[in-house]
């Protein structure tokens, strides 16, 4: 099951401002099965959520930045972002070559890390020249990096500046997970900040290299296609106009239209893209890696579910997926606990085709923290109808530590016994 609610274009490059994920013309609006009126995260949206609902055993998501893991993050599944190239992108739609990348999203990390091997490009496929990367380094099976103690000996550095801070609920969610990092045996360096964050997350680069490929990208795909309407982003922005009453109810496309008006050319592209490359590496998430001799650097994905407005626009806050994303590299999003009776993520972050070790991780994560629990498909959370945060269920996650329980003055699930 790839995709179900296909809001990619409009979701990650449509509107300026104003829009909602993941809202189409033709599928109306997704929601999150932990409750209804809450967002799923784009632009996998139905991915995310039919894994977590139960409608599927898998599925699959494209990211460009944060279309796999923040909906992994967001409606309690796993999410796998691959390196670019390590899966073929023939015949998704695009957004980026340099950054569009295809991975699961499942209700373990070991459904997730089978699905990988399946999926994995073990030739290059002459559909798409990325995956024309060192094949060594793929695996027709992944499972085998599983690992229920992974986090033993392991060295996890936390990245905290230019992410942590602005959620108070997912903070609190993540700090507890790093203790049960500790408490599993695994050796953890904090802070180990990313140094190129500010640039990264100011997006000045990327967004160069998103809109610069866009329209080639997209036209080149709309050209592949048979028994289309339309053959350009032109006749995408047209047909558009001509259904606005359908398509544009709630906010305009003038990412499009900028992509159209084709305002970079090829040196200030490129330009952007090798800064991308440097910044997001060798400047960014090796530099981590290596200064304090890394496994992996964790950070928290994003924040829990925010209400879906579909007049004001989605209330996003923060993800920690662009270093991974500008530069290609993996990420992985596996549940840690709740807030209010919302799932809240955190992700592994590594080198190119380092799925291996983030898999070993993952997976000795999900063993010391086991945080799933079953969607109850809430029309709104009980405090939101009037009730108390203590009605929120309060069960969740075992640690070392002791049980978990549910705190109302921190509005989330922390362990008995600690700070």
């Amino acid at each position: 099951m790839s995709k179900v609610t296909l809001s990619v274009i409009k979701a990650d490059v449509g509107s300026i401002g104003g829009h909602t994920k993941p809202w189409s013309g033709r599928g109306g609006q997704a929601n999150n099965p932990y409750a209804i009126d809450r967002n799923p995260c784009g632009s996998s949206s139905g991915s995310g959520a039919a894994a977590s609902a139960n409608f599927a055993a898998v599925s699959l998501g494209t990211e460009t930045d944060g279309s796999i893991v923040c909906p992994a993050s967001i409606n309690g599944v796993v999410g796998i972002k691959p390196t670019v190239g390590l899966t073929s992108r023939a015949g998704v739609v695009p957004i980026s070559h340099n950054q569009d990348t295809v991975g699961p999203h499942a209700r373990t990390v070991a459904d997730a890390a089978a699905v990988l091997g399946a999926i994995a490009s073990q030739l290059p496929d002459p559909r798409d020249p990325a995956t024309g990367s060192t094949r060594s380094k793929v695996f027709t099976d992944y499972t085998q990096f599983l690992n229920p103690d992974g986090l033993r000996g392991a060295r996890i550095g936390v990245a905290r500046s230019g992410i942590t801070g602005s959620s108070d609920k997912a903070d609190a969610v993540f700090e507890t997970a790093i203790r049960a990092m500790r408490d599993a045996g695994a050796i953890i360096i904090d802070p180990a900040d990313i140094p190129t964050i500010n640039e990264i997350n100011a997006g000045n680069s990327e967004i160069v290299v998103l809109i610069f490929d866009f329209k080639r990208d997209l036209n080149a795909y709309l050209a592949s296609r048979v028994g289309l309407g339309v053959h350009t982003l032109a006749d995408l922005i047209a047909f558009n106009q001509a259904h606005a009453d359908q398509e544009l109810p709630f906010f305009g496309q003038e990412l499009f239209e900028l992509a159209e008006s084709d305002p970079f050319d090829v040196p200030t592209a490129a330009a952007a893209l090798a800064r991308d490359r440097q910044i997001g590496g060798p400047l960014g998430i090796d530099a981590v890696l290596q200064q304090f001799h890394l496994d992996a650097i964790v950070a928290p994905t994003g924040t829990p579910a925010w209400t879906t407005d579909l007049v004001n626009g989605d209330h996003f806050i923060f993800a920690s997926s662009s270093p991974s994303a500008i530069v290609g590299y993996p990420q992985i999003s596996v549940p840690a606990g709740f807030s209010f009776g919302l799932p809240v993520g955190i992700s592994f972050l590594g080198t190119a085709f380092s799925e291996p070790t983030l898999i070993k991780l993952a997976s000795g994560f999900e063993h010391v923290v086991q945080p799933r629990r079953q969607p109850k498909f809430l029309s709104k959370l009980p405090f939101d109808s009037g009730g108390s945060p203590n009605e929120v269920e309060a069960q969740g996650w075992k640690s070392s530590s002791g049980r978990v329980v549910f705190d109302p003055g921190n509005q989330v699930n922390k362990v008995e016994g600690t700070a």
